[in-house]
Order: C-alpha cells, then structure tokens, then sequence
C-alpha cells in the first residue's frame, strides 16, 4: 500500500512538473516573439521618426532665398558659408548636428555643411534614389544607399518652374544605436556586401559574415558572438539563442522596398525579466525599467571602447584620419590616454621621438 501510494504521489509530482516546464517555455518563447515584433515596430517607427526630422529641416533650407540664389548664381563658397552658419546655430541652440548639402540639377555637389572640400564632385553614380525626382516633383525620405548607408531627406528647389537643384538631410544610426541602448538591445546595422560598389565610404567597416556594419557607435560586446551565428537561420527564424544572448532580425529596405541588409538586435538572456509579460496593455517604450537596467548596460557594455586596444602614442596618427562626426569620441579617449603621461613625454611623443621615461634625481 506505501509504495502504491509513494508511486502515486512521485507520478503527481512528475506531471507537475512536466507541465510547469512546459508551460514555463511557452511564456518565454510567447514573450520573446512579443519582444521581437516590438523591436521591429520600433526601428519601424525609429526610422519614420528620423526622417521626418530630417525633412523638417531640409524643407525649411529649401526656402532658404539666399542658398536658393547661391544655388541659381553657382556661387559655391556662399552656398557653404550660409549652410555652415545654419547647422552651427542649430547644434549651438538644441546640440544637434545637421548634415546638410545642396546637389546642382546635374547631380553634383554644390555646398556640404560639414566642409568646402567636394564642392563640384559628380554623385550621380552613388545615387540612384535621386532617379525619383525624373518623374517627381515631390519631396523623398528614406533610407538610402549613398557613398554611406544613411537615411537622406531630399527636396528639389524651383524657381519659376525651372529645377535648380536639391537641399538634403541626412543622418546616419548614432541616434537610434544610442535610443536601443537606453532600453538594454544593442542594435547593429548591417549593409548586404553585394551594395558596396556604391557605399566606397564603408569598405574598410567591420564585416560580419556578408554584411558590412554601418553604425559606428556600436557595442563591440557582441561582435565574436555575431561573426558565428547562421544569418540564414536567424532571418527564417527572425530569432535564434546563442552565447546566453537572444539575436533578433528585421529587414532592413531602402525607398523601393528592396531589401539591402538588416537591422541586428541583441538582448543577453539576463536582461530578458526587465521586459513586460506579452500581455500588459503598456506601450513598449516604457516596457523596460529604463532607470535601473540602463544603469547596468551602461556599466557592463561600454567600459571596453573601440580605442581602448590603442596607445597613446599610436593614437597620434589616427587625428587625421578620423570622421568629424567620431572626432568627440576620439578627443574623449585620447585626453584620457594622454593624462597619464609628463609635459615631457607628450612633447617627445608629438615630435615622434620614442617616449623616456623621466628620472628624478642627481647623478652621484
């Protein structure tokens, strides 16, 4: 009778068991395909939100009357000096950085608000999004494939029914990396390999499997992990389980609808319960206790930077060669490096003579 009852008693507490394994998977699976939909309605409404800001400001230039008449009068170094005066108001007035450029109806460069170095260079064969404006008098935003890969605001000037040129916006993914951070996902934006005859900006990017990463501020934590993972499974799937992490997928589309790459997410596994259950009517954006998880990603993530791996003395020859838009950064990370050393060693450093050492004391 004891060991019926033992044997009874085991077989309840087995099916228990069973079923609180099996129901325990189906709300986690539940909530990461939830988890997965919202980060594809976000980058969604992400993109849609960059590029109505872009267009904002590119409308506003494009009635600009003074960079109309540069235009019109090809004078190139007042169509630079009237954009440049503007994106610097701007950053000044609200700290952020426009990248503005007004294109000739021929497709070539007149004025860029970052420098006054291009004015006159053809752009026509990085750019067959402007084919639009052949069979369109209206204004286009998308994200595009250009020398970079970025989302570019773009509206034609006229003046008296004749098309003089084009005012543009553009921006790139620093905003957006930053916004996936704050709520715990790295984001990663990759450019399909077959698209770099035209992105020539980005062949020396970072490749991962045959993509090219487009965003520059990314999190480098979980680059090892992506450079293994099968893309084809992950984009059938639109989610696989590797190295502790979940690794979601969306499409990623330029203004056709084509597909030309893929946005990357990655959440570790130990951040999953700062998420809501499926089931809570609370919008997404506020779905993740901001406060106190972004503290512990902000913590874990970033101490390790891209510059870290480098000297100081070896970061004297990256000046030069760094995008005005990562020069901060650089600065950031330089002054850091460069605190540790003497008056005299960074004076022999400069003149790219090998650092000694000072020595205080008297020769006996």
């Amino acid at each position: 009778m004891f060991k019926k009852i033992a044997f009874i008693f085991v077989f309840i507490i087995s099916v228990i068991a069973i079923f609180t394994f099996y129901y325990k998977n189906e709300i986690k699976e539940e909530k990461i395909n939830h988890i997965l939909d919202q980060l594809r309605l976000t980058i969604s409404s992400q993109l849609k939100s960059h590029e109505m800001d872009d267009l904002r400001v590119a409308l506003l230039l494009s009635k600009n009357q003074a960079l109309v008449n540069a235009l019109e009068n090809d004078d190139e170094d007042l169509g630079y000096k009237i954009l440049d005066d503007i994106t610097k108001t701007i950053q000044t007035n609200t700290h952020v950085r426009i990248r503005s450029q007004v294109i000739t109806k021929e497709l070539n460069i007149f004025a860029r608000s970052w420098d006054d170095v291009y004015a006159g260079m053809p752009i026509g064969d990085y750019r067959v999004d402007l084919n639009y404006f052949k069979t369109h008098t209206t204004p286009r935003t998308s994200l595009e494939i250009g020398r970079r890969l970025g989302i570019k605001a773009t509206v034609p000037i006229y003046k008296n029914g004749a098309l003089l040129g084009y005012v543009e916006v553009i921006s790139f993914f620093k905003a957006m990396t930053e916004f996936f951070s704050s709520i715990g996902v790295d984001m990663y934006a990759l450019l399909d390999v077959k698209e770099m005859d035209s992105a020539v900006l980005m062949r020396q990017n970072l490749t991962i499997g045959n993509y090219v990463l487009a965003n520059r501020n990314y999190n480098y934590t979980h680059i090892q992990t992506l450079k293994k993972i099968d893309f084809k499974k992950l984009k059938l799937n639109g989610v696989i389980y590797a190295d502790n992490k979940y690794i979601f997928y969306d499409d990623m589309r330029d203004g056709r609808g084509v597909v030309i790459g893929a946005f990357i997410f990655v959440l570790p596994k130990k951040y999953l319960d700062y998420f809501r259950d499926s089931e809570d009517d609370i919008s997404f954006l506020i779905n993740v206790t901001r406060s106190n998880l972004y503290d512990v990603v902000k913590a874990e993530n970033y101490d390790k930077s891209m510059y870290n791996d480098f000297t100081a003395d070896s970061m004297v020859y990256f000046q030069d060669v760094i995008d005005k838009e990562d020069r901060e950064l650089f600065l950031d990370e330089a002054y850091d490096k460069f605190d540790k050393y003497s008056k005299d060693e960074l004076i022999q450093m400069m003149l790219n003579r090998k650092i000694v050492k000072k020595i205080d004391g008297k020769i006996k």
